[in-house]
């Protein structure tokens, strides 16, 4: 029995529906690749960016930044935050008379023993001036303290001056030197005579007998 020819027509439709069912299978597995690929840059376009490598501020105001995440986190008792603005030598200077405290290791279990007997803290900066010179800074700022400390409200002023140096491109705290201010001592006046009334009448002196 003689086999027809196929007619070039059909050859073709079954070359380009081999074709599909090829492409076809090949998008099934190339698929998951590439939603994978493109999950991870919708992920990559979404993650937050890092503030100090995406968005250069000059030494100062990075300096003065360091210094709000440090109040910040001091306040917050975020120990995680207030260590990556600290050095690992740093050296922390009180004003009681009492031995510098070195580094951050030391530091710390200090910091949370008195963090521990504080509530509603709140610590407030002004005055800062900030100084840069090559990889050295240093800042100094007056600052105003409010809170609960052992049960009892409690306020203090004081000055703050911090050293920092440059370290991979990152400012740390590597000196910190804070002291509480004296308060001002109380003013005495001279006791004043009571003013006498306008309409009060004021004794006459009395003559003397005439002898």
């Amino acid at each position: 029995m003689a086999v027809k020819p196929v007619p070039a027509a059909a050859r073709r439709l079954r070359a380009l529906f081999t074709l599909a069912v090829c492409l076809t299978i090949f998008l099934s597995m190339a698929s998951p690749a590439a939603a994978q690929k493109e999950k991870k840059r919708k992920k990559d376009a979404n993650a937050p960016s890092d503030t100090h490598t995406t968005i250069p501020m000059p030494d100062e105001q990075q300096i003065d930044y360091n210094i709000s995440e440090m109040l910040g986190a001091w306040q917050l008792g975020d120990i995680d935050r207030l260590r990556q603005t600290y050095a690992d030598d740093v050296v922390f200077v009180s004003g009681l008379w009492a031995p510098p405290v070195f580094g951050w290791s030391n530091f710390l279990p200090l910091y949370q023993l008195q963090r521990a007997r504080m509530q509603q803290v709140r610590l407030d900066r002004v005055n800062t001036y900030i100084k840069v010179s090559g990889a050295v800074g240093w800042a100094c700022y007056q600052w105003d303290f409010g809170g609960t400390v052992d049960g009892q409200s409690m306020t203090a002023r004081g000055q703050t001056t911090l050293v920092f140096e440059k370290r991979n491109d990152r400012w740390l705290i590597v000196h910190n030197h804070t002291s509480v201010a004296q308060g001002a001592p109380p003013t005495t006046t001279q006791p004043q005579q009571p003013a006498v009334p306008a309409n009060t009448p004021q004794q006459q002196p009395r003559k003397p007998p005439n002898s």
